[in-house]
């Protein structure tokens, strides 16, 4: 039977005139990997930093069974500034020590890119005191997975890490002995580590079995039966419901309840999106053209990250860019935006970005940008536009469009002076949306906003008609709300990846083991016996890659067509034998596009 580590025994905290937590009761054993969800305010991080007894209940008690060993990371580090990475890391350990544990290597490899930390200037003897916040945090969180614990708890763990690193956290709690209670917004990641959640919700905490795809499952029956949440709420969780059961890829985990149950929750819901049809609604607002890069080169300072890109994004295109931290995602979207805001006066250093004439553009950057702080809410939406067209028929009143974004009627008369971070990001996703746009680049727009949030932007960009780029290490919102992936690995050259983010660290590996392992014979082999392509080659190529990217999403069309008509037609059995034919039959034409798609992006 697991030892019990931590009891949580009828626990109530209040904060002015508001009860975060009403008598709660909980408990964390030995192996438990908990995953803490619920909006931003309710009291998430207070019921774990009472679980770590940093903070005290007004009522109730917090007990930690004898000699627990607690290795606790917060949203603000207690890193000393005068240090080294060295000092706070490794501690006393001589070299030859560090070097040969295992545990050490696969930490700083896992969230530092090397055992030499490539990035930071002294590598281990940086001085702590001028480093980013981000990279203090790594520097924490490294810190406390070298050490021996019987329970973590993290909080907002997978912030300021590249979607590398959040993949490498995950395989390393998985592995660990110890347990785990973590606050975080990433799904993917919960459902990657988590086999229970508490989903923390105005003063209680309801517990699930399961990662977060189990604990959707769950939660919508309970409601279901309960019919305690308005309607509203209830259709974004049946619509993420559907998501999980038709669009998304297979998840880690089987559900826990009856699968007849979610099958008649998603009965009557459609599809997240229906891509056909907002594809032709795109061309009609935006034209042929939309951006097209012509031999393109990017540069930040004297550092060149993009070199003769050729590519094009079209009406409609839904696009998610990943890549390794300075390879130039945001650099390739300013340059693109540059070009647009100057009706292609100012170019980037090398090739042309051609902007289409009815692109209207929308940027969300990583900074939030200032408003004027005694604005209210209402009123900062209301100064973009009073009334928005969503497509498709749907229109919102700018009232209508605060509520979806989580400004309930109250909310909305707050001056934007004393909003949170995650409330002031929201409101810079809702002006842009008001000023109603036909592209839209997001770069990280999940920053700072909390899951219910993150399903509703996702809800209002299902059915939003137009172009858009999105750059974000939240892996399930690139995969929720975007159709294609492209990647940059940092070897100046922009590639489109068939499989999404899983060819993504696939590759990021196999680079990462080739660069280990060469030989240098091989960095000795002379350049002639390399044929050079010749220009007339490459631009071959780059024709022959986008027309296969066109084939690629017919095909794709093609099999999601199929895979409705196997869904009508599921007790017709011959029918069925019929379609799964055809289904397997493009099935090969994809993997014979993929495969010749490789052998140009090498050439190209």
């Amino acid at each position: 039977m697991a030892v019990n580590l931590v009891n949580v025994e009828n626990v109530s905290k209040v904060y002015g005139t508001r009860a975060l937590l009403d008598g709660v009761s909980l408990g964390v054993s030995e192996g438990d990997r908990i995953g803490v969800v619920g909006r931003n305010g309710d009291g998430k991080t207070t019921m774990i930093r009472m679980l770590a007894r940093l903070e005290e209940p007004d009522t109730g008690r917090v007990t930690h069974s004898g000699g627990l060993r607690l290795g606790v990371l917060t949203q603000h580090d207690s890193l000393d500034l005068a240090a080294t990475v060295r000092h706070e890391v490794i501690g006393d350990m001589a070299d030859h020590e560090w070097a040969g544990n295992a545990k050490v290597r696969d930490v700083l490899t896992g969230l530092f890119g090397g055992l030499d930390m490539p990035g930071f200037p002294q590598g281990l003897d940086t001085v702590i005191g001028p480093l980013s916040g981000g990279e203090r945090r790594r520097i924490a969180l490294a810190k406390l997975l070298i050490e021996e614990q019987d329970l973590v708890v993290l909080d907002e763990p997978t912030n300021h890490l590249d979607v590398e690193g959040i993949a490498w956290l995950a395989k390393h709690l998985r592995e660990r002995r110890s347990a785990l209670v973590c606050v975080t917004h990433d799904r993917w990641f919960l459902d990657q580590v988590c086999t229970r959640m508490w989903d923390v919700q105005r003063g209680d905490v309801y517990e699930y079995e399961g990662g977060y795809s189990d604990y959707v499952f769950a939660r919508a029956e309970r409601e279901r039966i309960a019919a305690t949440e308005e309607t509203k709420r209830q259709n974004l969780v049946r619509k993420e419901l559907a998501w999980l059961r038709r669009g998304a890829p297979a998840r880690t985990s089987k559900p826990r309840f009856r699968v007849e149950a979610a099958n008649e929750l998603i009965a009557d819901v459609p599809p997240p999106r229906d891509s056909s049809e907002l594809m032709k609604f795109a061309s009609s607002r935006l034209g042929k053209t939309v951006f097209d890069l012509e031999d393109v080169t990017v540069q930040a300072g004297p550092k060149v990250l993009l070199k003769h890109v050729t590519w094009q994004l079209g009406p409609g295109d839904r696009i998610g860019l990943v890549g390794v931290n300075g390879a130039g995602k945001t650099s390739l979207l300013r340059a693109m935006a540059e070009a647009a805001r100057s009706e292609g006066e100012r170019q980037p250093a090398g090739g042309q970005v051609k902007v289409g004439r009815t692109v209207k553009l929308a940027y969300l950057s990583q900074e939030v940008a200032e408003l004027d702080p005694t604005w209210r809410v209402l009123e900062a939406v209301q100064r973009v536009r009073e009334r928005v067209d969503l497509g498709k028929g749907r229109e919102m009143t700018a009232g209508q469009l605060c509520e979806t974004f989580g400004f309930g009627k109250e909310k909305q008369w707050t001056p934007v002076g004393d909003l949170s971070g995650g409330e002031r990001r929201r409101l810079q996703l809702l002006r842009l949306l008001m000023d109603e746009p036909n592209v839209l680049f997001l770069d990280e727009p999940t920053n700072d906003l909390d899951i219910e949030t993150l399903t509703q932007l996702e809800d209002v960009l299902d059915g939003w008609p137009g172009s858009m780029i999105v750059i974000s290490h939240d892996r399930f919102f690139v995969e929720r709300t975007t159709d294609r992936v492209f990647a940059l690995l940092g070897d100046g050259a922009l590639r489109m990846l068939p499989r999404g983010i899983d060819e993504y660290l696939e590759r990021r590996r196999r680079m990462e083991e080739a660069a280990a392992s060469s030989a240098p014979a091989v960095a000795a082999k002379p350049a002639a016996d390399v044929p050079e392509k010749s220009a007339a080659d490459v631009r071959a190529a780059k024709k022959e890659l986008q027309k296969i990217e066109r084939q690629l999403d017919k095909v794709s069309e093609k099999e999601t067509k199929l895979h409705a008509q196997i869904a009508e037609n599921a007790t017709d059995f011959a029918k069925v034998a019929e379609l799964d034919a055809e289904l397997r039959e493009l099935s090969g034409q994809r993997d014979e596009l993929e495969m010749r798609w490789l052998e140009l992006a090498e050439d190209a």
